[in-house]
């Protein structure tokens, strides 16, 4: 109760992929534990090339509300798009083929519950950033000194840093329309209003009429710019926004390998001792075998990203531009049925 109080979202499995115990299963999750399976699965893939989902961020304002029993419309929406950004991110983890494989994901997925998870301070853009700048200094240990570029990685890069601007206008301009659509909702609602109360105050029986009409049909609209306004966000806002996050750490994949090309490692050592020679051309060796095998999982990483980016795109893409003409459909039904109603007015 109270400020200890937390919420639990239930996380429902349908599959026929045989790594699970069953086919169908149904578990509870609090957001803590959807921080810690992204911790543990950051600390085992990231350092090697692997591109980790980003974890929704914390909420502090909106959890709170939720906690004190403050049962608003904010309130409503914290917890739906809490809610939705969780799913989105627990499916961009299972769809990747080697996170899905992971111990921590199957107890996630199929454990009754999960230890208490600790450190699981959600990352801001920043932070994410941080983490992986971590992550490529791992990488800059195991290797040697490499002085030519790899013109692919530096191409990645300079792409991804244009499409991270890109991304960021467009989610900024799409967070724009939500809030006009918002506004469009209110004052519509408040427009319905006025109509109703002037048709009650009118003495001419038609005009009466038409004016109520008007104001249940304003009242529908306004449903109608919720309902737009929600698809706006729920559809291609949180979209960008989970790629502006999730573009920090591919961006990061072939920076990860510049800076590996780029470092040097001077050893000063005693060539009178061929012992410590041998010893040190091993490292030598396997620190050109681990470069080698992160170079390539980066390069696999990154085609899989641009794939799945494209397919993502396209289906959201679709799915808005349907809600837009379905929307502009039902509000020509209304005012083609309101029409005669206009016109009856004498």
């Amino acid at each position: 109760d109270g400020m200890n109080a937390y919420m639990a979202y239930r996380v429902s499995i349908k599959t026929s992929i045989s790594l699970f115990k069953s086919q169908e299963f149904s578990v509870k999750r609090r957001f803590s534990d959807f921080l810690g399976l992204h911790s543990k699965l950051a600390s085992k893939y990231l350092h090697i090339g692997y591109i980790v989902p980003p974890a929704p961020e914390k909420s502090i304002v909106g959890m709170t509300k939720v906690k004190v029993g403050k049962e608003d419309q904010s309130s409503n929406e914290f917890v739906e798009k809490r809610r939705s950004a969780l799913e989105r991110y627990l499916m961009r983890t299972v769809k990747h083929p080697i996170l899905l494989k992971d111990p921590n994901v199957l107890q996630f997925l199929e454990s009754s519950e999960l230890p208490r998870a600790v450190s699981t301070q959600a990352l801001s853009s920043a932070g994410l950033l941080r983490m992986v700048n971590k992550a490529a200094e791992a990488v800059n240990k195991m290797t040697i000194k490499m002085n030519e570029s790899d013109a692919w990685f530096e191409e990645k890069q300079q792409h991804f840093e244009n499409l991270d601007v890109q991304l960021r206008k467009l989610h900024a301009s799409v967070e724009s329309l939500v809030c006009h659509r918002k506004e469009l909702s209110v004052n519509t609602a408040q427009f319905a209003k006025s109509a109703a109360m002037l048709g009650n105050s009118e003495d001419h029986t038609a005009l009466s009429r038409a004016l109520s009409q008007l104001a249940e049909v304003e009242e529908k609209i306004d449903q109608l710019h919720q309902d737009q306004a929600n698809a706006d966000f729920y559809l291609f806002s949180e979209l960008l926004g989970d790629y502006v996050r999730l573009i920090i750490a591919v961006k990061v994949r072939p920076l990860q390998i510049n800076d590996c090309l780029n470092c040097q490692t001077t050893f000063e050592v005693s060539f009178t001792n061929p012992l410590f020679v041998f010893q040190l051309e091993g490292k030598v060796e396997q620190g050109e075998r681990d470069f080698e095998q992160i170079s390539k999982t980066i390069r696999k990483e990154v085609s899989r990203f641009e794939k799945e980016r494209v397919t993502d795109f396209k289906a959201i893409i679709i799915k808005y531009l349907e809600s837009l003409v379905q929307t502009q459909q039902q509000l020509i039904k209304y005012w083609d049925a309101f029409l005669p109603e206009a016109k009856a007015i004498s």
